[in-house]
């Protein structure tokens, strides 16, 4: 293929494209295949000779297509969303084919002052202060691993790139149950181990981390000999939706001289619509957060953006400088390859510009605000039915439930009936999770073209189907 031939199969992807999301709701949106069907139709040999792309696309059509799950189906309910906003899907194409390698300002000046300005917009459009500055990552996981790394080089008086872990105290970092697993593994590549990561018990209707027995692990391990490096605090946690008290949160850091990171991954895009922001009062305290714009904001993955206090203890922990990196002749400027893991990097911003200007602030709020208002109705009309009950009360438009008929025997084995069946059947998508001892189901809403009726034929489905069992 050449360039002179894109022209006529980039119209026709296009086509496929609208065609693709306009025809969404006839698709079921779990894929439908069994492990290994997709594989058994791809040969176990590479061709030796070109092939033609209409071949390529017709058998895109034909084995792939049948083994997706629709992420942007307006029914799916599960994880989170992973939105792609069709002018955010223009600018990935647009990042696709300039293929912009965006390490150094030199390398792309556009890519890194457009950085900058876009995550200042985000920075307002969150209510920050202008004490935080951004960068974008690949995903939250990246972010956290960066905050974590920060919080061990503080801790170690930067000494643990230099001289490694060996000899040095056990760092200990301080976290609840409801924070993601990319917690953990940032805890393990950064070399601090899983065992040195202290869970807090949580409390109250949103699952917070105890104030006092975050105090309390922390004065412990101090007396044990350990070295208290810093606290991962969540708005909106995945599970189901746990929201820290990032002010009493940061008020126990401060006193022990911790970097506080919070995770809002999921909920950090509500923060666009003020009335949302009481879930983190107190984040302008926090050294460093993360929140997803790939996930509710509309963004097409992947596009994760890291907000902290201190640009300087960030690249003091993962700058590195080789003679071929740097910029001749001129001061001041960023690279923000040293703001990050990775050395390449892609034009991400882009996609944020594309966005906000496609769509304006309040376009967004406006989304936002309807999949809250949705899902909180789903939840009361859930309630309202003799034989459902709400486990975990909605945190934004996220909430758990469990089919509890009358005289059923093993709720939890139920339930996994229930959410199996459901998804078999393709309507809608959910998945599930643990909370207060007890398997549950779990819902969310936040596809960007979901409408209320989505919303509203969740419940037909999950009544329908329970009703079978």
């Amino acid at each position: 293929m050449r360039w002179s031939d894109f022209p006529k199969w980039g119209r026709q992807v296009a086509d496929w494209t609208a065609r693709y999301h306009e025809g969404l709701r006839e698709r079921p949106v779990r894929a439908q295949v069994k492990p290994g069907e997709i594989a058994a139709q791809l040969p176990g040999t590479p061709p030796e000779e070109a092939q033609p792309i209409e071949d390529i696309l017709a058998d895109f059509d034909r084995i792939v297509m049948p083994g997706l799950t629709h992420w942007q189906h307006p029914r799916f309910f599960a994880y989170f969303p992973s939105n792609a906003a069709p002018a955010s899907v223009l600018a990935d194409s647009l990042i696709a084919a300039t293929s912009t390698q965006c390490m150094l300002w030199q390398t792309s000046p556009a890519a890194t002052e457009m950085e900058t300005v876009m995550m200042d917009w985000l920075r307002q459009a969150l209510g920050l202060t202008d004490s935080f500055h951004g960068v974008i990552h690949d995903s939250a996981s990246s972010a956290t691993l960066a905050a974590v790394l920060v919080m061990r080089e503080k801790a170690l008086n930067w000494q643990g790139n230099a001289a490694g872990l060996t000899g040095q105290p056990r760092i200990r970092i301080y976290a609840s149950n409801e924070v993601h697993t990319s917690v953990d593994r940032a805890i393990w590549i950064a070399g601090i181990g899983a065992e040195n990561l202290v869970r807090i018990p949580t409390q109250g209707p949103l699952r917070a981390m105890d104030p006092a027995a975050l105090e309390a692990a922390i004065e412990a391990d101090k007396a044990a000999g350990y070295l208290p490096a810093g606290v991962i605090a969540c708005t909106g946690g995945t599970g189901t939706g746990a929201c820290d008290d990032i002010a009493a949160t940061c008020d126990v850091a401060a006193r022990h001289g911790l970097f506080t990171h919070v995770d809002a991954a999921w909920a950090g895009s509500a923060m666009l619509a003020p009335e949302f922001r009481t879930l983190w009062a107190g984040i302008d305290r926090a050294d460093s957060l993360v929140l997803n714009p790939h996930k509710w904001m509309g963004t097409q993955f992947d596009l994760s953006t890291f907000f902290v206090k201190s640009p300087e203890d960030l690249t003091r922990t993962l700058a590195i400088q080789p003679e071929y990196l740097k910029t001749q002749g001129a001061d001041g400027i960023i690279n923000y390859s040293e703001w990050s893991v990775p050395l390449g990097r892609r034009f991400r911003a882009l996609k944020l510009w594309f966005l906000i200007r496609a769509y304006g602030l309040d376009g967004l709020r406006t989304r936002i605000r309807n999949h809250v208002d949705w899902a909180q109705a789903l939840a009361e009309r859930l309630r309202a039915h003799p034989e459902f009950e709400i486990v975990t009360e909605p945190v934004l438009s996220l909430f758990t439930f469990r089919y509890a008929p009358e005289g059923a025997g093993d709720l939890d084995a139920l339930n996994a009936d229930l959410i199996q069946k459901i998804n078999d059947d393709g309507r809608i998508y959910l998945t599930q999770t643990r909370t207060q001892d007890k398997f549950v189901i779990r819902f969310v809403a936040g596809q960007f073209d979901a409408e209320e009726r989505d919303i509203a034929m969740a419940y037909d489905v999950i009544t329908e189907i329970a009703a079978t069992l």
